[in-house]
Formats: C-alpha cells, sequence, structure tokens
C-alpha cells in the first residue's frame, strides 16, 4: 500500500475526482491549502488590517492505493493536473503502513 499525495490547482479538482473514480479509486481526502510560490509577495493594509498578497491557493488530495494501482492513479492525475509551468502539480509517493 502507498499513500500518493498530490498538489494541483483549485479549478481541476473535480475533473481529476471523476478521472480516479473511472480507475477504481473511490475514496480520497481533500485538504485546502495556502502556500506561497516564486512570485514575490506582499502586505497590504486594508482599513488598518494587513494582509499577504501573493499567496495562492492549492488543493491537496491524498490517496490509499494498493501497489498495483499506484502507476495508474499518478498517470491520471498527471494528464489532467500537469503543466508546463512549475508548481502546476506536485506528486508524492510514500509507503503506508499495513494494519493487518
Amino acid at each position: 500500500m502507498k499513500v500518493i499525495e498530490a498538489v494541483i490547482r483549485p479549478v481541476i479538482l473535480d475533473e481529476v475526482k471523476i478521472a480516479l473514480k473511472k480507475i477504481g479509486i473511490e475514496k480520497i481526502m481533500v485538504s485546502q491549502l495556502v502556500n506561497k510560490g516564486r512570485k514575490k509577495s506582499k502586505t497590504v493594509i486594508n482599513m488598518g488590517t494587513g494582509y499577504m498578497v501573493g499567496l495562492m491557493s492549492k488543493i491537496k488530495v491524498e490517496i490509499i492505493a494498493a501497489d498495483e494501482l499506484v502507476g495508474r492513479v499518478i498517470e491520471t492525475i498527471g494528464n489532467i493536473a500537469g503543466t508546463e509551468h512549475s508548481g502546476g502539480c506536485r506528486i508524492l509517493i510514500r509507503p503506508c503502513c499495513d494494519l493487518n
């Protein structure tokens, strides 16, 4: 068993969920992330409150998959979420502890 973590753009989440369902992945965990990329961020003060401009919203999808499905999951996510731009899609694979 492996845990696959993919950080993707929020606009393609539905497309990724549909594609994963087609290959047999029913259960996923989705988290919202806020990260700072290479663009320079700055603090803007509005009505006495400061906030950071330049932070980007991303989605992290976590999937626990059998070893034989890992390649198909990565290929599916990569085909949909991959871009030519740096940081368009990040995929991490790590071992999952088996509780049997």
